[in-house]
This record gives C-alpha cells, structure tokens and sequence, in this order.
C-alpha cells in the first residue's frame, strides 16, 4: 500500500509529494518542524510538540498555517492513510513561496504544510536500547538560537555524519569550556554516582526536548532526583549512566563516549527503569 502525505491542502502520493521551487523552506530554511511519536495507536506527547511548534512559529514571526484542531485532524488522517500503529508523524511549516529574498515578503503568503508519517518497528528500537549508544564529541558550532526547532540542521547533519564515520550513532555538541550541549538530534543526560539525574538547562542553549520533559516526569514517579546544570564531557566519561531522549529515541544509554566506555559499557539500569516507565506517563492522544 503506497504512502500517503498532506502537503498544502492535499493528501497526495508519498513518492509524487512536491512543494514549489520556490518555497522559502526550501531556499532558505525559513521554516519549523515537529516530530510526534505514534506508539500502540496514540500520538505521544502531541500537547507538548504542538505547543513547542506554536512558540517556534511566534519567535519566527510565521502563522499558523491551519488553525490547531484543523491541524490535528490532518495529523490524524496521515495517520490513518499510512496504517501507523507503531512510528512516527512529521510536521513541517514554512513561511511559504515568495520570489528569493532573504528579507520577508513583502505581499502576504499563506503558510506552506507538509505532514508525513511512517510505520517503525518498536522491536528494533527496543533492540537498539538493549545494546545502547555510542557517542562522539564535536565543538558546538551552530546559531545561538538552538531552542527554536528549524529546519537549518546543516551542522546537526555533519555532526551526525561524523558519528557516523567514526563508528557510533550520535554526536554531542561541546562548548568551548568543554560542558555538553545537546546531541545532533537529542538531548544529553548523565547519572551520577548517587543516583541523580543532570541535564543542561532549558534556555536558549538547546532544545526543550518534549520527551526530556516528560522523562523528568517518569524521574519523579520513580523516586529519582533531577538536576539542571552542566556537565562536562570528563565527567560524563565518569557518570554512572549517560543516555540520550528524543521522540524518536526515547530513552537511549550512552555506552561509550569518544571511544571510552561509560562506566561497564553496558546499559545502565537508571535508563532502562525510565524506559521501561516511560509509557504509562506520557500523554496519550488517540491516532485517529
């Protein structure tokens, strides 16, 4: 059965999906994205992601391109099209197709929409959990303005293709003080030697991953402290655990950091209790 997407008021083969030459996105990444994970029929966390997606188009000075519930309604429509039980659905707004310029347009232009969605298998990535993560370390190169989800990732690509090629999975972006940002496509995490969980604070320095919120959440449930501050790559070198969260990850241990295992080199069971809790807290929307 062939893939279906909605782009710009149509729902429309996946392999024939096309937006105009001339779509700001396209030309000049002047737009935002959200990801949602689909697990057993719900859309995970999808207040949170919409609500992310809602500051990330006031800081850009962009619309909406469908009011909330009407987007709501598309994302649950690709949804049902593509028969996703288990995987992900995309989002992608773009201040739309205007003639070149790096300055907005001057006549108004609506908002230009992709939605997509894919099946996953939870079993790989339950697979991929099991033997945990490797991670490198790469100087933080990108805009200041890292908390704003665009579709500008061209650092956050070559950070990953580094990874890549050296052997691991994720890169972790380092400020010249040597303290983690976040990874290419995650937020970064440690436990300490006693049990509490760190991660660096949520302000203009990186993204306020969803599924980071909600992981303090699960901490909670679970009896376990949470501290924000920043850590150093020596120290997450020394952590008792290290892992990373995403809504396309999850809950992910860090075995290994630039070749150096963390702690056995194993999954730790701090990562895996949050995993494994993960589900019952998290916000559930039904898919369709």
């Amino acid at each position: 059965m062939p893939r279906i997407a909605y782009v710009n008021g149509r729902y429309v083969r996946h392999a024939a999906a096309a937006v105009h030459v001339e779509d700001r996105g396209y030309q000049l990444a002047d737009g935002v994205y959200e990801v949602c994970e689909i697990a057993r029929g719900f859309i995970i966390d999808e207040t949170g992601h919409l609500d992310r997606l809602d500051r990330s188009l006031r800081e850009l000075r962009m619309d909406w391109p469908l009011d909330r519930r009407a987007l709501q309604l598309v994302m649950r429509e690709v949804v049902r099209r593509n028969h996703v039980v288990n995987g992900l659905v995309y989002l992608q707004v773009t201040r739309g197709v205007a003639p070149r310029d790096h300055a907005f347009p001057t006549k108004p232009v609506r908002p230009a929409l992709v939605v997509t969605a894919k099946r996953m298998d939870p079993r790989a990535a339950q697979k991929k959990a099991d033997k945990g993560m490797s991670v490198i370390t790469v100087p933080e190169n990108r805009w200041e303005r890292v908390d704003i989800k665009t579709i500008g990732l061209l650092p956050n690509v070559l950070a990953r293709q580094a990874a890549i090629e050296a052997g691991a999975q994720e890169a972790w972006f380092v400020d010249p003080d040597g303290t983690v940002k976040e990874g290419a496509s995650t937020n970064a995490w440690i436990v300490t030697a006693d049990g509490t969980l760190v991660t660096r604070p949520a302000d203009f320095g990186i993204l306020r991953g969803i599924t980071r919120g909600t992981v303090m959440k699960v901490a909670d449930s679970l009896g376990l402290a949470v501290e924000e501050r920043t850590f150093t790559v020596e120290e997450a070198q020394e952590a008792r655990e290290a892992f990373v969260t995403s809504a396309t990850s999850l809950v992910t241990p860090v075995v290994s950091i630039d070749g150096k295992p963390v702690a056995n080199g194993h999954p730790g069971s701090v990562a895996r209790s949050l995993r494994d809790a993960f589900f019952a807290i998290a916000e559930k929307s039904p898919s369709c």
